[in-house]
């Protein structure tokens, strides 16, 4: 599949628009919590694309392409995350990115670029969980085959790390970890994304803990 024309568009008025000087992000403190109960995403995110909206009190993302929407502030660099997120499509697809730069998004159809440790349930049509690092195609993934994502069926996701240790579940029961020699760590590698390719998609009630 192809970036589309509308894709390249918005990329380039958020390029024009994060050369501007913004002040430095504030980091989480002792717990941030955002239960998307308003109408607009509001200044704690950052859209690199268009498709995604809060309605009825949940965010929801369709057609992203892989522009994520990053949160600005600055993530603790051991901490816990946890949030519910399902599908409305077979496809599946639920896609945070933890550890990136607040910034980056797909150039191109393969994601190659990520800057973040790459999260996903129900990848590549429903087929495959996944814990990449910077490359979700990258040979050197953590997979496992099923379970599946189920239509309509919430999820709860915590994606904790402490010293080099990633660690992902789903409702309470572990679904992949990474031991990381070299962990995504500093400058760079700071902020929080949720992400989709097409399918629709849904965020609610993200909570973040320092460890």
């Amino acid at each position: 599949m192809r970036v589309s024309t509308q894709q390249v568009g918005w990329a380039l008025g958020v390029a024009f628009l994060t050369g501007c000087q913004e002040p430095a992000a504030q980091r989480v403190g002792q717990r941030f919590e955002d239960r998307f109960e308003r109408g607009a995403l509001g200044p704690d995110w950052r859209e690199t694309g268009p498709g995604w909206r809060i309605v009825e009190g949940v965010l929801q993302g369709e057609s992203v392409h892989n522009h994520p929407l990053w949160l600005r502030r600055r993530l603790p660099r051991d901490a816990r995350i946890e949030f519910d997120a399902w599908s409305d499509s077979e496809a599946g697809d639920l896609k945070v990115e933890v550890w990136g730069d607040g910034e980056s998004y797909a150039r191109q159809a393969s994601y190659s670029n990520a800057t973040s440790y790459v999260i996903i349930f129900g990848g590549w049509h429903n087929s495959v969980n996944v814990i990449a690092r910077l490359d979700e195609h990258a040979p050197d993934r953590r997979q496992r085959v099923g379970p599946r994502v189920e239509v309509g069926r919430r999820y709860h996701f915590t994606v904790e790390r402490k010293g080099r240790l990633l660690r992902w579940l789903i409702d309470g029961q572990p679904m992949l970890e990474w031991d990381d020699a070299d962990p995504l760590a500093g400058p760079g590698h700071e902020y929080l994304g949720f992400n989709d390719w097409e399918a629709r998609v849904h965020f609610d009630n993200l909570v973040i803990t320092p460890l």
